[in-house]
């Protein structure tokens, strides 16, 4: 918890200063005004974490944090729980979605087992964090205890230290657990107050849908989880690994670095991590809308609007690792580009005595 609490104390509002500052910079670009559209919000934004008009991301990280979940005996998956294993061993190994798209931005990938049911391979590659051994099942009782889901928090807020330690520039938030679209729609129907029916999608595959939605219900009716407890909503309904990348999240806020967010479940733990400290907001770039129904809604909660629309929803971090290269743009225009005046300078200077 004492990790938390500084972690907590330590996110900062940005630099106002240094935005308005790059916002004059940018609408003097040697451009229309506006014309490049978000990309200059998105450089502006930077620039306000930063604290200076120079930017530079070119320090990529996806931490992608595995776990299983108790409420997978309820059958609302049909894919194995062993892919858990498979995959978090396949981040390690470069062989999954978000290796492949990470590899082509230039990006590496953290894998981390923050609650998978089985040991991995000591010689596996995955960094071990395990808080425990799978969530209880949310559908009987708590997912976990309070003290365990704080643990899961901090593991996301250790590894994002780590890499802030390690030079890099920005973090983006990944996972992997079969069936936590289920919690993860649980976690948002706490704090949203709707029925589960309305942001609860088809996740990875499930035999019926009415009956992952029944699930949830029961699960919130059971557990009761408060609304305006984080960590409770967390505990009682939620996945080991929501709260590492909620974590995770904090963690990048707590160093002034952005952080890319996923899909569904990536922007569900977002929204965890903003009930705990509204400010982590200003620190969160959305990259791609998920096919997952409850994706626009959890945008909406967070006042977010994700800058891909390319029909995905595999997770693990690939949309996130697909929107690394705007904002290697983002910073292009605003180190490189010249403003209408500089042009204009340049010009006269080498045309010489010829009128410009």
């Amino acid at each position: 918890m004492e990790l938390l609490q500084s972690t907590l104390q330590n996110i900062k509002q940005l630099n106002k200063e240094v935005m308005e500052k790059a916002r004059e910079r940018v609408d003097a670009l040697c451009k229309p005004p506006g014309s490049l559209g978000k990309l200059e919000q998105i450089a502006i934004q930077l620039a306000g974490i930063a604290e200076k008009l120079e930017l530079d991301v070119s320090n990529k990280a996806v931490i992608s944090l595995a776990a299983d979940h108790g409420v997978y005996e309820e059958n609302v998956s049909n894919n194995p729980q062993f892919v858990t294993v498979m995959q978090a061993i396949g981040f390690a190994k470069g062989f999954t979605g978000v290796c492949a798209i990470a590899k082509a931005a230039g990006a590496k990938v953290v894998p981390v087992d923050i609650g998978i049911k089985e040991d991995l391979p000591k010689d596996s590659g995955v960094i071990v964090k395990k808080v425990k051994y799978g969530t209880d099942n949310m559908a009987k009782g708590p997912a976990m205890s309070r003290q365990e889901a704080i643990q899961a928090i901090e593991v996301g807020i250790e590894i994002a230290d780590e890499q802030v330690k390690q030079g890099i520039h920005v973090l983006a938030t990944g996972e992997m657990g079969i069936c936590n679209t289920t919690p993860s729609s649980a976690v948002l129907s706490a704090f949203c107050g709707c029925d589960p029916a309305i942001v609860t999608g088809m996740g990875a595959g499930v035999d019926s849908l009415q009956h992952k939605i029944d699930v949830i219900r029961r699960s919130l009716d059971i557990n009761t989880p408060n609304p305006d407890d984080p960590i409770d909503v967390l505990a009682k309904v939620g996945g080991l690994e929501l709260g590492g990348m909620a974590g995770v999240v904090l963690g990048a806020a707590a160093n002034r670095i952005p952080v890319v967010v996923d899909g569904f479940i990536s922007t569900v733990s977002a929204l965890i991590a903003y009930k705990l400290e509204p400010k982590v907001k200003d620190y969160i770039i959305p990259s791609h809308l998920s096919e997952e129904p409850g994706a626009k809604i959890v945008n909406e909660l967070l006042g977010l609007e994700p800058m891909l629309n390319m029909n995905m929803r595999l997770g693990e971090g690939s949309g996130a690792a697909l929107a690394f290269p705007i904002l290697d743009a983002a910073c292009s225009m605003m180190n490189t580009m010249t403003t209408l005046e500089e042009s204009h300078q340049y010009m006269l200077k080498i045309m010489g005595s010829q009128t410009v």
